[in-house]
């Protein structure tokens, strides 16, 4: 085999296929049709001379040998990309860390995160991107990634089944939070019963796929009433803020809110909390990948408690 005849393309496109899990999300992420997807594909296992990636109903999974290509093609895409920033004339810089998040994480704990890091730490670089926890697994195992914040709900199980386990740090692990119109009468005290939910117009997740119902709170007795769906967490809220419903919100984003919302704990039936941790591959990190992970434990820690008034 002889992989110099391999493209930078065709290793990308390789990255994002082991990444998103299918060829039809890679091909939305790049900005391809699935077809040319499907060719950058063909190629570079006609060149490694085996099948990189194992094709399945819900999805596609690295062979062992797309394992080997992932690791090399992406020290090769990092590389380039060093190389790049190094041309256009960027400060030399101590280390690059790769870190994932969930949507919710990008609207205030990576943000001050970052801020702290550029004064502790000016040197690092940190590339980081949004994604699903399993795009963000996948990239993990695949090495394309250094770090992750993921979130997860009781019983918190792991967040995939592959061996070895990855390394969990919990950040924090606190109760899910109700967001109201500031004018709402239940906004009045300083908690929600969950008795009182019933018959509430709801703010929830987009229309179709597993978070159909994010936002509504969790274990309602009857169908929700959906007045509103929407993927994006500050979309949600905006929305809440403009009298159109109640939604859920995890406590990373309290300190998020705009004004007219009010954040408030519920009490009654079962506790919703919401763990918030770090995740990595199972071998001792890098100074640089430490740093961050420190940086991120302190930013986490740093919240507003519930009960909140924006």
């Amino acid at each position: 085999m002889d992989f110099t005849d391999v493209s930078l393309t065709a290793l990308r496109v390789f990255r994002a296929v082991a990444e998103q899990g299918t060829f039809t999300a890679a091909a939305a992420s790049l900005g391809y049709t699935q077809s040319a997807v499907s060719r950058q594909i063909a190629a570079i296992e006609r060149v490694a001379g085996a099948e990189l990636l194992e094709r399945r109903r819900d999805g596609v999974r690295l062979t062992a040998a797309g394992l080997v290509v992932m690791r090399r093609a992406t020290t090769v895409l990092d590389e380039i990309d060093a190389t790049a920033r190094e041309l256009s004339g960027l400060p030399g810089q101590t280390g690059t860390v790769r870190l994932g998040w969930f949507p919710s994480a990008g609207a205030v704990l990576l943000p001050r995160a970052l801020v702290a890091l550029r004064r502790t730490d000016p040197g690092l670089h940190i590339v980081s991107r949004e994604g699903s926890t399993p795009a963000l697994v996948r990239a993990l195992r695949a090495g394309s990634l250094d770090l992750a914040l993921l979130a997860s709900a009781p019983p918190f199980r792991p967040p995939d089944a592959e061996s070895p386990p990855l390394a969990l740090h919990t950040l924090t692990e606190r109760a899910l939070c109700l967001a109201l119109p500031a004018t709402h009468p239940l906004a009045r005290g300083e908690f929600v019963d969950v008795a009182d939910l019933r018959g509430q117009r709801w703010i929830a997740g987009s229309s179709s796929g597993e978070d159909r119902l994010m936002g509504v709170w969790p274990g309602l007795d009857e169908r929700p009433e959906i007045a509103h769906t929407a993927r994006d967490w500050l979309a949600k809220l905006h929305l809440v803020a403009a009298g159109c419903g109640l939604t859920t919100v995890p406590p990373v984003l309290i300190q998020a809110a705009p004004p007219g919302v009010r954040i408030l704990p519920v009490r009654g039936g079962p506790q919703e909390q919401r763990r918030l941790f770090l995740a990595r591959l199972p071998h001792p990190p890098s100074e640089p990948v430490a740093r961050v992970a420190a940086a991120l434990r302190v930013a986490a820690l740093d919240g507003d408690l519930p009960g909140s008034d924006a």
